[in-house]
């Protein structure tokens, strides 16, 4: 009798729980003694033949995982755990037409379940059926918004597919979720902006500021998210730090991810403006990698580089097409340079400047009689800004046309074109903006 309860669904079970915690604790040698005991005595236990399977898995004992797990599966059929426990296997195998049929056979027997849809849109994903993925993915994030795996997942399909828009939407869903923890302050505040959420936006800046209190970059873009205390213009500080940590990959951020166009919009103002002759002493203020001097040193006699970033500059100089590379703020080096100049670019520079008269006044002052000023800004998003600026919650500053008209003409400015066009992208959007042709009569 005593044999008999031994061997009971009872004592099996008990004995199956102590596999469990041995399997959970990684001793899988003990927990495969305890199995396979079960099975000595009762072979048709379902639960211990599942279990098994899946270890042997582990062990890369697939093809008799294969056998376990589903064995168990046709002796109690209803546990959609199971079968998704068989669906990992046969993806973990590259088996992915039987691992879709596990995953689906899990959500017919257990209902909605979001890993198991994540799963499901793995296989398909890998399977090349991206529609069904992507439905599977969104299934995923329908029964949980805040899981965390369907979002990446998604976001990571859709920008394979080249819908960057809807990619970014998702990766910042998934990454102002928390744990918060190790996550860059900035990238955090960027996806609550990007999802609309300014308000936690200004509380992460403000957690950074109080945890870094001398960092430059968490004072400008909290200033930028709050509107609290905005700086006339980006700090000297904040400009070396972004862009010297930025130096070692600019080029290939700007002009591959951001598909940034400013180089080949300033290029074609210049051409249409002057003759392909080196002939003109030319600025290129806020040169950075020096984008912009490949295409000028066809014009020029002399050929002048100014930037706040060391790192930047260093790049600029490997170019070799400078005459002269500056580091210095740029009010500041144009005070310098009194008519020393025919043509001053600002490529993607006055976005760090509010107010433009300063910077433009000195832009005056360092042209010569006949001299040109060629820049791009980029436009407000609200039609309330049209005629003023306002700044980013990403940090820059956007002018309207209006209000570049106006100073340009209290500059003592002659505008002689203005374009509309698109930048560049921020969060796979359009960046609209303006490319800006004025002279020194």
């Amino acid at each position: 009798m005593q044999a008999e309860t031994g061997s009971g669904p009872a004592a099996a079970a008990t004995e199956l729980a102590g596999g469990l915690e041995a399997h959970r604790r990684g001793d899988l040698a003990a927990a495969e003694r305890i199995y396979r005991e079960i099975l000595r005595r009762r072979a048709d236990f379902a639960p211990a033949l599942h279990y098994l399977g899946i270890l042997l898995h582990q062990r890369e004992h697939s093809e008799a995982a294969v056998q376990h797990v589903q064995r168990a599966a046709a002796l109690e059929p209803g546990h959609a755990v199971w079968a998704n426990d068989l669906g990992n296997v046969h993806s973990e195998r590259g088996e992915l037409a039987a691992a879709a049929n596990a995953f689906r056979h899990a959500l017919e027997l257990g209902g909605d379940d979001a890993t198991v849809w994540n799963n499901l849109g793995a296989v398909l994903e890998r399977a090349g059926r991206d529609a069904e993925a992507e439905h599977a993915y969104r299934s995923a994030i329908a029964c949980d918004g805040e899981f965390a795996a369907g979002l990446n997942n998604l976001s990571r399909l859709l920008a394979n597919l080249r819908r960057p828009h809807e990619a970014a939407e998702f990766a910042a869903r998934a990454y102002a979720l928390p744990p918060h923890e190790g996550k860059s302050p900035e990238m955090l505040g960027l996806a609550y902006c990007r999802l609309g959420r300014i308000g936690e936006a200004v509380d992460a800046y403000r957690r950074w500021c109080q945890a870094e209190p001398d960092n430059p970059a968490a004072a400008h873009l909290y200033a930028a998210v709050s509107r609290t205390g905005v700086p006339a213009r980006a700090a000297d500080a904040y400009v070396e730090q972004i862009f010297d940590a930025f130096a070692a990959n600019f080029e290939d951020k700007m002009m591959g991810t951001l598909g940034y166009r400013g180089p080949q919009l300033i290029e074609g103002a210049v051409a249409r403006l002057f003759a392909p002759s080196p002939s003109l002493d030319i600025l290129d203020a806020g040169c950075g990698t020096g984008l912009c001097g490949e295409a000028l040193r066809r014009y020029a006699r002399h050929l002048v580089g100014v930037d706040l970033s060391q790192g930047m500059l260093d790049v600029a100089r490997r170019r070799e097409v400078y005459g002269e590379l500056v580091k210095s703020e740029l009010t500041a080096f144009l005070a310098t340079r009194p008519a020393a100049f025919d043509l001053v670019v600002l490529a993607d520079t006055l976005i760090y400047f509010g107010g433009l008269e300063p910077v433009l006044a000195g832009t005056h002052a360092a042209l010569r009689p006949g001299g040109v000023v060629i820049f791009t800004v980029e436009l407000p998003d609200e039609a309330t800004a049209a005629d003023g600026f306002d700044i980013a919650p990403h940090g820059r500053y956007r002018h309207g046309r209006g209000y570049v008209e106006a100073v340009l003409a209290r500059c003592g400015f002659a505008l002689l074109s203005v374009e509309a066009e698109i930048l560049r992208e921020e969060h796979a959007q359009p960046v609209a903006g303006l490319v800006v042709a004025a002279g020194r009569p």
